[in-house]
């Protein structure tokens, strides 16, 4: 398979595969990179079928990591702009993937964007509900982080101005969708998942013995045949 690495002002990005009219965007997830397994699988998988896979390093993740730009729904808004003007010089159909809190990006960066459909693997859906819980889990309430303003948990640094943008801005998701979700998530309840799902545009698939992070053979050989079955 053809991989092409490149900088869109600089964003590093890998194009996966020939040219193509049908491009997916592919969003990574927390502590990951644009060449992690689950999206070498989806090109290996998308280009067999005609699509191009472009992927990218989000803020402090891979090549970026030495980088002063903190991952914020804003800036990855502005990368993902960035890269879908390139990508609509090219493409007649434009897709997303988006992986974890990669999914939760996708949404926030493309729901007012010409998207065809998109393929979400262990998506987080409800961030706000996310960081209130990662607050719960910790013994804390927003009046904390409020008073605070940053603090770390075993979970993640939690920062009050990321968690009241996430809060004024919720997500109006109407894009065609596929969801992989493992039942023994820990991250996203099975509630929330099936509550986003509802949505006549939404198609849920759950594997019971899949976690929140897809790595082991059994996991990532299921996550395979749902992209072969459903791209």
């Amino acid at each position: 398979m053809k991989k092409e690495s490149k900088k869109i002002q600089g964003i590093p990005v890998i194009c996966w595969g020939e040219s193509s009219k049908k491009v997916i965007l592919a969003f990574h997830g927390d502590q990951s990179y644009k060449e992690d397994t689950v999206i070498q699988i989806l090109a290996e998988t998308a280009t067999k079928k005609g699509y191009q896979v472009w992927s990218f390093d989000l803020p402090e993740h891979g090549d970026r990591k030495a980088e002063d730009y903190p991952l914020n729904p804003q800036n990855v808004t502005a990368d993902a702009d960035k890269i879908l003007v390139e990508i609509g010089r090219q493409a007649e159909s434009i897709s997303l993937f988006g992986c974890s809190i990669g999914a939760y990006f996708a949404m926030m960066a493309c729901q007012n964007k010409k998207i065809d459909q998109s393929f979400f693997l262990s998506p987080i859906v409800d961030m706000r509900e996310l960081i209130e819980n990662m607050l719960k889990w910790s013994g804390l309430t927003p009046e904390d982080l409020q008073r605070e303003k940053q603090i770390e948990t075993p979970f993640k640094t939690l920062e009050w101005d990321y968690y009241t943008y996430v809060a004024a801005h919720p997500i109006n998701w109407t894009i065609p969708t596929k969801i992989l979700y493992g039942g023994e998530d820990n991250l996203t309840t099975r509630a929330t998942i099936e509550r986003f799902s509802e949505a006549p545009q939404c198609s849920l698939t759950v594997f019971e013995a899949g976690e929140h992070f897809f790595h082991t053979q059994e996991q990532l050989d299921f996550y395979q045949e749902w992209l072969e079955n459903n791209i």
